[in-house]
């Protein structure tokens, strides 16, 4: 897709691999970049166009000192306490950002069903992390954002193949399945130059 150069990008969590690959490729494309984690010293990046900022999801303050009214927000917040999504979702949301481009699990929420029986297996796995994964995405989507349900990470390179499908054209969950970080960070910079999944979910495949 073209790029639509000059966007005011807030990257949260971009310390780790999702945060940076979304930071990065972010850069390359031509926008501006306030990346923030917690410990800013992490962000292995450096470049003109690129703020590193100290923050916290579960600070609103931190957040709201960074987030405006034309920040488009794209978060790789990952978490394996349970409170932080749905806090960190919350902080975003009350800063008030143009959008949300948020970081999901497939077959959690609204993509359980279309996950199929695959679903049960991953709320198994989370526990009590699923509601708090539930809510952050209700959170985001209620405000118009878009949340991303990706299936099994990798640190593979960004697929040639790659493509973006909305819950009707969703797949089986299969755990054998994966998507990289790169992948992802791609469909999420895609929706925030070019709108198509405003206030839904979206899946982001690797063929």
């Amino acid at each position: 897709m073209p790029s639509v150069f000059g966007m005011n990008l807030v990257v949260l969590a971009a310390s780790g691999r999702t945060g940076l690959a979304l930071a990065r490729q972010a850069l390359r494309r031509g926008h501006t970049v306030t990346a923030i984690a917690r410990d800013p010293g992490r962000i292995t990046l450096d470049h003109p166009n690129l703020r590193k900022v100290a923050g916290d999801a579960i600070d609103p303050a931190s957040i709201a000192a960074v987030v405006g009214a034309d920040s488009v927000v794209l978060s790789g917040l990952g978490t394996e306490v349970a409170g932080i999504l749905s806090d960190g979702a919350k902080a975003v949301v009350a800063a008030g950002p143009r959008r949300i481009i948020w970081l999901g699990a497939y077959g959690t929420g609204a993509s359980a069903e279309a996950a199929g029986e695959g679903a049960a297996v991953l709320a198994k796995f989370l526990g009590d992390r699923i509601s708090d994964k539930i809510a952050a995405d209700n959170a985001v989507l209620a405000a118009g954002g878009t949340v991303f349900h990706a299936g099994v990470l990798t640190d593979d390179p960004e697929s040639p193949r790659r493509r973006t499908v909305g819950l009707d054209a969703a797949p089986p969950f299969d755990l054998g399945a994966t998507v990289s970080r790169e992948t992802v960070a791609a469909a999420m910079l895609d929706e925030a130059e070019n709108p198509r999944f405003p206030g839904v979910v979206a899946l982001p495949l690797a063929g």
